[in-house]
């Protein structure tokens, strides 16, 4: 059975190629969240952050991994930021996902994005002592893999690449 992913993107700047990742993925048989086009985003956001938070915590439900679709200015999104934060505090699996190379409806790439996960620091088993249960302050950047959709071949292995952030979660 695919799992069910939650997909956290700049809604404004990157859907075009955030489409083009999550028709792979639903033709691997995976499942997502709802998307919302641009006209609905806009009324979501028009009712206020509560009404974004309250949208995005009932499209976490049900999902396993959370794809971070990372594109020139994802990064500065706060948004994407709660999504990651609430995905966490969940147990999803991360996954990270270059799309800049992916060319928009006019034909342009753009420049890479920071990554965000490098903005968030967990307590977690640490990479050497772990097995002791010692525990060290972690960016989930060293916890979770980023890929690049175009360098990585991420139309062929994006089901695999979710499957492995499932299982670094422990799900």
């Amino acid at each position: 059975m695919a799992r069910r992913v939650f997909f956290s993107f700049h809604h404004q700047q990157d859907s075009w190629r955030v489409g083009q990742v999550r028709n792979s993925w639903l033709l691997s048989k995976g499942e997502t969240n709802a998307f919302l086009d641009a006209a609905a985003w806009e009324t979501v956001k028009r009712k206020g952050d509560d009404a974004v938070k309250a949208w995005i915590d009932k499209e976490l439900n049900r999902t396993g991994v959370t794809v971070i679709l990372i594109g020139q200015y994802t990064s500065t999104r706060p948004y994407v930021k709660y999504e990651i934060q609430e995905s966490y505090k969940r147990g999803n699996g991360l996954l990270g996902i270059y799309i800049h190379k992916i060319k928009n409806n006019g034909g342009s790439i753009s420049r890479k994005g920071r990554n965000p996960l490098d903005d968030f620091e967990v307590e977690a088993p640490d990479p050497w002592l772990g097995f002791l249960g010692i525990t060290s302050k972690q960016k989930l950047s060293d916890i979770f893999k980023t890929y690049d959709w175009t360098a990585d071949n991420g139309r062929r292995y994006i089901a695999e690449w979710i499957e492995e952030a499932a299982k670094l979660a422990g799900r």
